[in-house]
């Protein structure tokens, strides 16, 4: 068996439990950041951020013993040039794109795989807008001349990189490595302090399974790109900005693949254009299909109507988009990246929740405040929910 071939069904296998599992679990960001904004039930973000905590101790572990590297990968998490900029307002896009198209990049994935047939349609138009953003003149037209003009160059600063490790190094004179294994150790301790602190959250088994098993998924993933085969499948295989585009040190991530998965629809029989993320991508799909069969909760779904469908579109736009221009949706930047201890990571975190949980403010005001509540309105009382404004500017009560 082909090196690439044999990378491509460890990336289908890892993918194919995870989307099995959370099928099972309901894991999901966006039901998280719902649940917390208009719950106050945190459960399911902890689920989440143990699923970081795992991944970043996995990372831990994997550098500090050899059994990978972690230092060049794709997307670059750790690279000099600091396009801060980016971060927030791709994570913004795909914030409020994820939460109008009822989903995260893995969340459609998981959809399409329980027989939701309108997260087929988000997956087409995510992926075309992928595909536009790191296949055409869009990006360069649109978004390189003010992310170019607002990256930081690390580099003058004589800093490695941007992770917070190599910020420490940097600060402390210590080395990139000690640092990192520190920071990291730190980092991930007060995750964990933060997520089991909650006795509430410490009974619900599920919740601590599925973050666990997403967080193992995206080290394993770092286990088997990173060094697990040596260097021979480097040597053999094509990345990913040339065609074929092959497999370079990565982990999971689902906006750049569904790009990925467009662009190779285009050419069906080009089998060299199968990458290790659309491998992951199909994965996601055909385990939460499994586990929807086994558990008899298969169902069809369509949309309820042209406003829906028109909803799902414009979010579905802002995924692809955003995604890109963040490098990373909530599973690429939101587990992947900030096992890396990646600044960027955590900035394009931070932007994809406020993203999302600022739609889902405006969108229960314009449904709770129905006859008066413009978006003006529901924009304005959102941001005093957030104690970003004055409550004297509060023109919508929240009831």
């Amino acid at each position: 068996m082909e090196i690439t071939t044999y990378m491509l069904l460890i990336a289908f296998g890892i993918a194919f439990v995870m989307g099995a599992i959370v099928n099972k679990t309901n894991f999901c960001t966006m039901g998280a950041v719902s649940d917390w904004v208009n719950m106050g039930d945190k459960n399911r973000l902890r689920s989440w951020m143990l699923a970081m905590a795992v991944a970043l101790a996995g990372v831990l572990i994997l550098e500090g013993s050899g059994l990978a590297s972690i230092e060049s990968t794709l997307p670059p998490y750790r690279a000099e040039g600091f396009a801060w900029l980016r971060f927030i307002i791709g994570g913004l896009a795909f914030g409020i794109g994820m939460t109008l198209a009822s989903g995260c990049g893995n969340k459609t994935l998981i959809r399409i795989g329980a027989g939701n047939f309108k997260s087929i349609v988000v997956l087409a138009v995510a992926g075309m807008f992928a595909y536009f953003m790191s296949k055409t003149s869009f990006y360069e037209i649109l978004f390189y001349p003010w992310v170019v003009a607002t990256t930081i160059d690390l580099s003058a600063y004589n800093i490695a990189g941007q992770d917070l490790g190599s910020i420490v190094a940097a600060a402390t004179g210590k080395e990139v490595d000690v640092s990192r294994s520190f920071t990291g150790a730190i980092f991930a301790t007060i995750l964990l302090g933060i997520i089991f602190k909650s006795a509430e959250f410490r009974k619900q088994h599920e919740h601590i399974f599925s973050g666990f098993i997403v967080g193992s998924a995206v080290i394993t993933a770092w286990y088997f790109t990173g060094g697990a085969i040596g260097d021979e499948w480097k040597e053999t295989a094509e990345f990913m900005d040339e065609v074929p585009v092959g497999i370079a040190t990565q982990s999971l991530t689902f906006i750049n693949p569904m790009g990925e998965t467009f662009f190779y629809a285009m050419s069906p029989g080009n089998t060299s254009l199968i990458s290790f993320g659309m491998a992951a991508l199909v994965g996601v799909i055909a385990g939460s299909f499994f586990y929807a069969i086994i558990s008899r909760s298969f169902r069809f779904e369509w949309f309820t109507s042209i406003s829906d469908m028109i909803q799902h579109l414009i979010g579905a736009s802002l995924m692809g988009i955003g995604g890109v221009l963040a490098m990373g949706c909530t599973i690429g930047q939101g587990v992947t990246g900030v096992s890396t201890l990646s600044i960027g990571s955590i900035l394009a975190l931070c932007s994809i929740i406020f993203g999302s949980a600022l739609t889902m403010k405006i969108q229960y005001y314009r449904i709770v405040h129905e006859d008066d509540a413009t978006f003006i309105k529901a924009f304005t009382s959102s941001l005093v929910d957030f104690k970003l404004l004055p409550s004297k500017l509060r023109s919508l009560e929240n009831y």
